[in-house]
């Protein structure tokens, strides 16, 4: 499906979004292997999430939907039942790679399989230390799915050094960790997100060097009630379309505001946005409130590299405000989009030089520069959420504005999206 926008006079009004998809994720996880009976509230809507839902189910967990939100049956320590069928994780890395770190403590063998996005993603970042704790996986020649994972007599505890700044593969080694009697240890030099660990409460220390997490059966989840936070990445792309527009005001309820995570309100608070926080609470140890936008001019900045793990999703809308802020956008160290549904450096280089701007394309990141030339482009979504809905802002704001192809894959994380967008634009 082509998407078509034009451009819009302004913004106003509330929006509610759905719950965090990191957070989702590793909720439905976490009350799948508690003993007895969990709730959710606000569970993302997407279909990375229901493809985290459909495995669980598949391994033999009662999930049902109520009104307002999903019960969860858990069946407690090694609880879950050998699969009729591969596991298909969708287009879901986070499903694939924490998924796969509680079916290797498991007593069956499980086959991950994938859509063709996911199926070229990397998987070798979590075969390699889930292998160092004993277990037994093969993949593809390319360490790319399907993802075959054997049954052992039991996986130990390890003391690992993260090579690269990544949520997914720390989540991985420390689920796995939930399932052995030794403590597990994660150093890392760069943090990355810690939904994992707040949500299992465990302990970690930081340092000069880095961030340490420490992990064990003791820390095996118990049931509880969840209430999921609005997804902070989804919110970023209304957060940029306000600020660029002029004569607008946003708010925006009940968004995430953990501190790995508000990378994207430093940077753009940064470059002159106007964006205030208010009425903050917790839920689970994760904190969250209101966020008010309102119309900015905007400065590009220099990036800090250390903020980019904390930013890494957020960084195809960050462009768009790059630009439309004065001054070069840089974005570099962000080698880690290159594994993402596309190749996001290829991804958006290609499509902002058909806008007609001045395009860099380097190794870990791009630069762009100069005023856009092509008034009513058709982009290339290129089956990648998050770049779909960054150049339809992009085409919101163009004097004619522009197409986005095969739109329809914003389904991944925000389903609403088009709905959302027509309730603020006035």
């Amino acid at each position: 499906m082509t998407q078509e926008f034009n451009q819009i006079n302004k913004i106003n009004g509330t929006l509610e979004l759905p719950g965090d998809k990191s957070i989702s994720h590793r909720a439905v996880m976490f009350a799948s292997l508690a003993k007895g009976k969990s709730r959710i509230y606000n569970l993302s809507n997407g279909e990375d999430v229901k493809s985290t839902l459909q495995c669980f189910e598949a391994l033999g967990i009662t999930i049902q939907k109520r009104s307002n939100s999903i019960e969860i049956l858990g069946n407690g320590y090694k609880g879950l039942r050998k699969a009729a069928k591969d596991l298909d994780a969708g287009n879901s890395g986070t499903t694939t790679r924490l998924i796969s770190g509680i079916l290797v403590a498991q007593d069956f063998d499980s086959k991950i399989i994938g859509d063709e996005s996911l199926s070229i993603r990397p998987m070798k970042r979590i075969i390699t230390p889930l292998t160092l704790m004993g277990a037994n996986l093969q993949s593809s020649i390319n360490y790319t799915l399907p993802l075959m994972i054997h049954a052992v007599e039991g996986i130990h505890s390890i003391n690992y050094d993260m090579p690269v700044a990544s949520a997914q593969v720390k989540s991985a080694i420390l689920l796995a960790g939930l399932h052995c009697n030794d403590i597990t240890t994660v150093n890392e030099n760069i943090p990355s997100r810690n939904h994992t660990e707040i949500m299992l409460g465990l302990k970690s220390t930081a340092s000069q060097s880095g961030n340490t997490v420490f992990v064990s059966k003791e820390n095996y989840p118990v049931t509880k009630e969840y209430f999921v936070p609005s997804d902070i990445s989804t919110a970023s792309f209304f957060i940029v379309l306000t600020l660029l527009s002029k004569n607008s005001k946003l708010k925006v309820k009940n968004v995430s505001l953990n501190e790995t995570r508000t990378g994207v309100i430093k940077v753009l608070k940064s470059m002159g946005g106007k964006i205030e926080i208010e009425d903050i609470k917790q839920s689970s140890g994760e904190e969250y409130g209101d966020i008010i936008i309102t119309s900015s001019h905007l400065k590009n900045i220099i990036i800090d590299s250390n903020i980019i793990p904390n930013i890494i999703d957020e960084i195809p809308i960050l462009s768009i405000a790059g630009i439309f802020a004065e001054g070069k956008f840089e974005v570099r160290n962000a080698s880690e989009l290159k594994g993402k549904e596309t190749d996001r450096i290829k991804s958006m280089c290609h499509n902002l030089k058909l806008l007609g701007v001045n395009v860099d394309e380097y190794e870990d990141g791009y630069s762009l520069s100069g005023k856009a030339l092509n008034m009513n482009p058709t982009f290339n979504s290129f089956g990648d959420h998050r770049i779909a809905m960054a150049f339809g802002i992009l085409s919101l704001l163009l004097k004619d504005g522009g197409r986005v192809d095969n739109f329809n894959c914003v389904n991944i994380s925000n389903p609403n999206f088009l709905r959302q967008l027509n309730s603020i634009i006035k």
